[in-house]
C-alpha cells in the first residue's frame, strides 16, 4: 500500500481538499501501478517550514511503497505531484521536495 504523506506551510483552513487527496490518489496509483484503493493519503498544512532561507508556499512530500519503484517512476512523481501541488496550491515545483522510500529495496541480513 503506498502512502504519501504532504507537509506544507500552506494553510488549508477552508480550502477543498478533496480535489487532492483525489488527484494524489489517482497518481501514485497510475504511476506506481497500484489500484486506488491502496493508496494512502495523508496531508497536514500550517507548518513551520522554510525553504531556501524564506517561508513562501513549500512542500515535504514523503513516498512510501511497497516495490514499483525505479528511477523512471520517482521522476513521474515527483513532475505529477509537483503539478498537483502547483495547481491545488500555489507551490512552485521549485519549492517541491520529495523522498521516496522503497521497502523492498531494503537487505534482509543473513541469519
Amino acid at each position: 500500500m503506498p502512502c504519501v504523506y504532504i507537509s506544507t506551510n500552506v494553510c488549508l483552513d477552508g480550502l477543498d481538499l478533496d480535489p487532492i487527496f483525489s488527484d494524489a490518489t489517482k497518481a501514485v496509483a497510475a504511476i506506481i501501478g497500484r489500484p486506488e484503493n491502496f493508496v494512502m493519503v495523508i496531508l497536514k498544512g500550517s507548518l513551520a517550514i522554510s525553504f531556501g532561507g524564506n517561508k513562501e508556499p513549500a512542500a515535504y512530500t514523503e513516498i512510501v511503497a511497497m516495490g514499483g519503484i525505479n528511477t523512471q517512476v520517482k521522476r513521474k512523481l515527483i513532475a505529477t505531484l509537483g503539478d498537483i501541488l502547483h495547481k491545488r496550491l500555489s507551490i512552485l515545483p521549485a519549492r517541491f521536495f520529495l523522498k521516496v522510500y522503497d521497502t523492498t529495496a531494503q537487505a534482509i541480513p543473513k541469519l
